[in-house]
């Protein structure tokens, strides 16, 4: 129903995390991250635990009005296809 999630607060493990991104980098792959030292100096002056949740309107509205589908509830429908009927 919800996503839900950690951040991570460990500036070892994400500087571990950015060298393995920045090798992908030198190999090609132009997507992966850069090592952000700002970010991790920020991280070792301690960042404490944070976690939260994400729940949809649309999720909602459908355990509020106990309805059997999520497409009951979508305010915006895919369409159908003009020729499918």
């Amino acid at each position: 129903m919800m996503n839900g999630f950690s951040e991570l607060n460990d500036p070892d493990d994400q500087r571990r995390r950015f060298e393995e991104q920045e090798k992908l980098r030198r190999a090609g792959d132009e997507e992966a991250q850069r090592i952000d030292e700002s970010y991790l100096e920020a991280m070792e002056h301690g960042m404490p635990p944070a976690a939260g949740i994400g729940i949809g309107i649309d999720r909602l509205l459908t355990i509020l009005t106990d309805s059997a589908s999520i497409k009951e509830v979508i305010l915006f429908p895919t369409l159908r296809p003009k020729d499918s009927k």
